[in-house]
C-alpha cells in the first residue's frame, strides 16, 4: 500500500534567536523561527515558517541555531488551536523538525 507522508524539507536562514524551554520530566523543546526566499527575475519574497523541535535536534538548535545561521530541517506540518491573550482561539500551522543540518 502507498502512503502519502506529511513530509516537509526546508533550506532558509533562522530569523530569532531560539527560545528553548526544558521541562520537569527533562523534555526539551526549541522553538524559532525561518526566513526563506524565492527570487524570480527582479523580485525577491521572504517568508517566514514558525519551526519546533524536540530532543536532539532541540539540542542542536540550542547548541548552533544562532539569528541569521543557515539550516535546512525536514518534517512535518502541524496544526494547531490556542488561545490568544484576549481568550479567543486562534489557528496556527508549524514545522515540527526532526532534521537539521547547519549550513
Amino acid at each position: 500500500m502507498n502512503t502519502i507522508k506529511n513530509q516537509i524539507t526546508l533550506i532558509g536562514n533562522i530569523g530569532n534567536q531560539p527560545e528553548v524551554t526544558l521541562f520537569e520530566n527533562g523534555a526539551k523543546i526549541a522553538r524559532f523561527q525561518l526566513a526563506t526566499n524565492e527570487v524570480s527575475k527582479d523580485k525577491k519574497q521572504t517568508e517566514w515558517h514558525k519551526l519546533f523541535a524536540w530532543g536532539n535536534v532541540a539540542d542542536f538548535i540550542e547548541n548552533f541555531g544562532k539569528k541569521g545561521k543557515k539550516i535546512a530541517v525536514s518534517g512535518r506540518l502541524v496544526n494547531r488551536t490556542y488561545l490568544n491573550k484576549s481568550g479567543q482561539s486562534k489557528k496556527t500551522t508549524e514545522i515540527e523538525v526532526r532534521h537539521v543540518i547547519g549550513l
